[in-house]
């Protein structure tokens, strides 16, 4: 597809044996932010080796940017962040980013820019030996971002960061993404890719076995949506006997519901009137969708 920025079709790949991709296929447009999830051991590493041009697939073709991977074109328009970062101790911050900015051909002074865009403008001048890992995965991010990459790819991007560190790398990621790049990451954690990805990956055993936005996978996951209704002072047991169903918890009560009957299970609420103060709606959150297909895929394998 020639406005594709990563296509992988049937993409297969063994060690000694044993299946370590299992015929991948995904194609990925300019702009969109996509999440690899998987288990240690899924074959997420291996993919993006395999993406990288690090590894030879045994089946399948992949094209990166129109070109092979690992050739020129490729790796001239490819970012790679690894989940673990290693500079040269001795050398500053700034002089990283000057290095890196010369191997790619790029003005040193628009690459230090990027050391503030991830928040390192005052520790630059420091020995990166002194940074915490935290700092050097920024640092790692602010050389992946060097130039204009088309394609980003980055492995556990937030790992070490604190929760205003991890914001900035998504605001970042949102940023490139809204330039046009294309951004591919994995993550372990789930919670904080719900509201920041267009489309989820799941890989388990190899194998994709799920491929589409959250809310589309909500709903062919099927899961329930869980509703919390705060009642007035003591009327906890009578909403629960009016909606037929419930558990009760101090002054709330909680119950599931299917997709198809949420707008019966909200009016029926809604008719409680003042026995009512509030209510909770929950949807199935990505941990919960990442179970479901990770479980189900190989039942009875």
């Amino acid at each position: 597809m020639t406005n594709s920025t990563l296509t992988v079709q049937s993409i297969t790949k063994r060690f000694k044996g044993q299946t370590a991709v299992d015929q991948v296929s995904f194609d990925l447009k300019p702009g969109e932010r996509v999440a690899l999830l998987g288990h240690n051991g899924a074959g997420k590493t291996t993919l993006f080796k395999m993406i990288l041009g690090f590894l030879k697939r045994d089946n399948g073709d992949i094209s990166v940017l129109g070109s092979m991977p690992g050739s020129s074109p490729a790796r001239q328009g490819t970012a790679y962040l690894p989940e673990s970062v290693v500079f040269p101790a001795a050398l500053t911050g700034e002089e990283i980013i000057r290095f890196y900015a010369r191997l790619k051909r790029q003005k040193a002074g628009r690459a230090l820019e990027l050391l503030e865009r991830v928040g390192l403008a005052e520790a630059s001048k420091r020995r990166v030996g002194t940074y915490s890992k935290g700092m050097r995965q920024r640092l790692g991010l602010a050389q992946a971002l060097i130039g204009t990459p088309q394609l980003v790819v980055l492995d556990e991007p937030t790992s070490g960061l604190d929760p205003i560190s991890r914001q900035n790398v998504y605001q970042l990621i949102g940023e490139i993404a809204q330039q046009g790049a294309t951004v591919l990451l994995s993550s372990h954690a789930l919670t904080e890719l719900e509201a920041r990805t267009d489309r989820i990956l799941i890989l388990s055993k190899g194998q994709l076995v799920a491929n589409d936005a959250l809310g589309s996978l909500r709903a062919q996951a099927g899961l329930p949506i869980r509703l919390k209704v705060w009642t007035k002072p003591g009327a906890a047991q009578e909403v629960a006997d009016q909606l037929g169903a419930g558990k009760m918890n101090g002054r709330s009560v909680e119950l599931d519901c299917g997709l198809d009957d949420k707008v019966r299970t909200l009016s029926a609420i809604s008719a409680l009137g003042p026995l009512v103060e509030d209510l909770d709606v929950h949807a199935p959150s990505l941990d919960d969708v990442y179970r479901h297909f990770s479980n189900t895929a190989h039942k009875g394998a």
